[in-house]
């Protein structure tokens, strides 16, 4: 197994055991599993290969946000119109 050597402030290194304390690791144990933790996470930030996986992506964030679909471009417009006519004078 290869060791590393890793600098911390004095109350990071007091809060890192801590943590591993409460969850019954050893700081080693706790630092490896928190590395883990965040390679994990960000192996799903892997870049778009095709124009597939970027429509995926996008249908993904619409289900996690609950979204439905975006009004059509005729909509957009229409509210802006209405906006605009509202801030003339005489209106």
């Amino acid at each position: 197994m290869a060791r590393i050597h890793l600098i911390v402030s004095e109350p990071d290194r007091t809060r890192y055991a801590a943590a591993a304390r409460r969850e019954g690791l050893t700081l080693s144990a706790w630092l490896r599993a928190a590395a883990a933790a965040r390679l994990d996470r960000r192996a799903g930030a892997e870049p778009f290969h095709t124009e597939e996986d970027v429509w995926r992506f996008f249908a993904d964030r619409d289900a996690e946000m609950g979204c439905g679909t975006e009004p059509e471009w005729e909509q957009h417009l229409d509210v802006i119109r209405a906006s605009r006519s509202r801030g003339t004078a005489g209106a």
